[in-house]
C-alpha cells in the first residue's frame, strides 16, 4: 500500500517528460513533413505565379518594350500584336548600348519590323542601365518628355512583378500603367523547378525583388 502511494503521488520524472516532448515533437515534423511533400507541386505553381502580372491592355499613348528580351523576341512580338491591334500608335523599343555605334536596341528594332510594326511607329531608346531601375528612370524622362500618360509596358512573363513595382514607383505621377506578359519559354510557371534555367530565373527574380524592395522602401506609387 505505501509502494502504490509513492508510486501515484511522487513527482514527475522530468527526463521522461523531456522524452516525450521530444517524441511528440518528432512525430509532428515527420507529419509536416510528409503533408508538405504531398502538396509541393501547387505551391511550387504558386511559387511561380506569383512573378507574374498580366494586365489587360487598353488603348494607350505608347507600348515601352522592356530590354533583355530572349532568343524568339518574345517581348517584341507580344508588343508587336498589341501595336497591330490598335492599342497605341508607337512602340518604345529600349536597349542598352554596347559600344557607341551598337545597341540591344538595333535588335529590338529589327524584331519589332518583322513582327509588323512599321519602322516609322518605333522610338528607340538606348541607355546604360545596369538593372531595372536605372532603365526605368531612363523609360520615365523619355514619357516625361513626350508627355504621354497611358502607357503599356511589355516584359517577359517572369520580369512582370518586379518590373510593376518599380515602374510604379519611378514613371511620372499620374502615368496610367498597365503591364503586359510575354510568355518565355525558358519559364514555365507550372513547372518551373524541372529546369535548370527555370530554378535560375525564379530565383534571380527573388533576388532581384527583395533588393527592390529595399532599394525603393521610401518611395510611394506614382502612377495609377
Amino acid at each position: 500500500m505505501t509502494s502504490l502511494a509513492a508510486t501515484l503521488f511522487a513527482e514527475p520524472d522530468p527526463q521522461r517528460g523531456g522524452i516525450i516532448f521530444r517524441l511528440l515533437f518528432l512525430i509532428f515534423f515527420v507529419v509536416f513533413l510528409v503533408i508538405l511533400y504531398l502538396v509541393r507541386v501547387p505551391l511550387l505553381r504558386f511559387a511561380g505565379e506569383f512573378w507574374i502580372v498580366d494586365d489587360a491592355p487598353e488603348n494607350s499613348d505608347a507600348i515601352v518594350v522592356l530590354s533583355g528580351d530572349n532568343y524568339d523576341a518574345v517581348r517584341a512580338s507580344r508588343a508587336a500584336a498589341l501595336f497591330r491591334s490598335g492599342m497605341a500608335p508607337r512602340v518604345v523599343a529600349t536597349g542598352r548600348s554596347l559600344r557607341s555605334y551598337a545597341s540591344t536596341t538595333d535588335l529590338m528594332k529589327r524584331d519589332l519590323v518583322d513582327h509588323g510594326v512599321p519602322a516609322a511607329a518605333i522610338i528607340p531608346l538606348n541607355h546604360r542601365a545596369e538593372d531595372t531601375h536605372e532603365e526605368a528612370v531612363a523609360v520615365s524622362e523619355l514619357i516625361a518628355s513626350h508627355g504621354w500618360k497611358k502607357i503599356l509596358l511589355v516584359t517577359s512573363n517572369y520580369h512582370t512583378r518586379r518590373s510593376e513595382y518599380i515602374y510604379e514607383r519611378t514613371l511620372p505621377a499620374g502615368t496610367q500603367l498597365r503591364v503586359i506578359s510575354a510568355p518565355d519559354s525558358d519559364y514555365d510557371p507550372q513547372s518551373w523547378w524541372r529546369t535548370a534555367e527555370g530554378v535560375r530565373i525564379f530565383f534571380h527574380e527573388l533576388g532581384g525583388y527583395l533588393h527592390a524592395l529595399w532599394e525603393m522602401r521610401h518611395d510611394d506609387v506614382r502612377t495609377t
